[in-house]
Order: C-alpha cells, then sequence, then structure tokens
C-alpha cells in the first residue's frame, strides 16, 4: 500500500482541523449557555480583548485588535452597554474620544467565561495525556506563528531557503 500523497494529507488535515474548530465552538458555545450569561460569543471575544488592555481603548482600537470593522464593534459594545457588562467612559486627554472600560459585571463574566472556557478544554482534552496535550501544544503554537527560522537561514524573502526548515 502506498502512501497518500502530500497533497491529499494536508486536504485532511485541513479539513480535520476545521472539524475540530467547529466541534470547540460547539462545546464552548454549550458550556456558556448552562451558564446563562446572556451574552453571544462575539460579546465574549469582545471582553476577553477587553481584558487585555492596561487602560481602556478606543472603539477603533478594539476594532483593529478584533479584525472587524469599527461599525460591529459599535453594535456589540451597544449590546454589552445594555446587559451592564462595559460602559462607554470620555478619554481624559480628549474628551471627544471615547473608550471602553469593563464594568463590575463584565469582570465577573470574563471569570464565568474563562471557567466556561477551562470546561469545554477539559472535554474537549479528555482523551489525551498529559504529555500528549503538551505535543498539542507546540504543535499548535508552531501553526499559529509559523516556523521559527533563525534570521541566518533566512534568504531574501524572508522563508526558509530551499532544503531547509
Amino acid at each position: 500500500m502506498t502512501a497518500a500523497p502530500a497533497s491529499d494529507r494536508d486536504g485532511l488535515l485541513a479539513e480535520q482541523l476545521l472539524r475540530l474548530t467547529r466541534r470547540v465552538h460547539r462545546i464552548q458555545k454549550r458550556h456558556l449557555e448552562r451558564r446563562e450569561l446572556g451574552i453571544t460569543p462575539a460579546q465574549s471575544r469582545l471582553l476577553r480583548t477587553l481584558a487585555h488592555y492596561a487602560s481602556p481603548p478606543r472603539m477603533a482600537d478594539l476594532a483593529e485588535r478584533l479584525e472587524v470593522v469599527p461599525r460591529a464593534v459599535t453594535t456589540l459594545v451597544d449590546g454589552l452597554e445594555a446587559h451592564g457588562k462595559v460602559r462607554r467612559v470620555p478619554d481624559p486627554a480628549n474628551r471627544r474620544v471615547i473608550r471602553i472600560e469593563l464594568t463590575d459585571a463584565g469582570h465577573e463574566t470574563l471569570r464565568e467565561l474563562r471557567a466556561a472556557r477551562r470546561a469545554a478544554a477539559a472535554e474537549i482534552l479528555a482523551p489525551l495525556g498529559e504529555r500528549e496535550r503538551e505535543q498539542l501544544g507546540e504543535l499548535l503554537n508552531t501553526l499559529v506563528d509559523g516556523p521559527q527560522v533563525p534570521p541566518c537561514e533566512e534568504g531574501a524573502t524572508g522563508r526558509a531557503r530551499d532544503g531547509e526548515g
């Protein structure tokens, strides 16, 4: 029996990754719904993004970080503000600029979101042992970050030279 061509294997891997992504989303959504947080997955993503800022960001900053149009952020913020999770505050240096900050309820929702994500991860990763989880983490980091090529091995295009890497 001969091995499948690389393009077939790559296509199969891509399909497996897509199926895994859909499964992760389904499981996370189920865990979120159990907690009855009353927010959408997109709103939860915005809350998680807000938590990474040292000070309240502008809506344009959020749109850039989330890779969406500013109007989409406005809609998300409107919904979260209506549920008391965030508030719009004027920038102290320029009162015409509006910044978005988490409320106490928003911080509590973030704690619940993190707990839901941990529960979903535990469910998804249950079949794997500790070493397999470490290997998966390393492989996923490589796929997310791209190959780490030392500068001395890069060609003019910034890619590894043929036959290397």
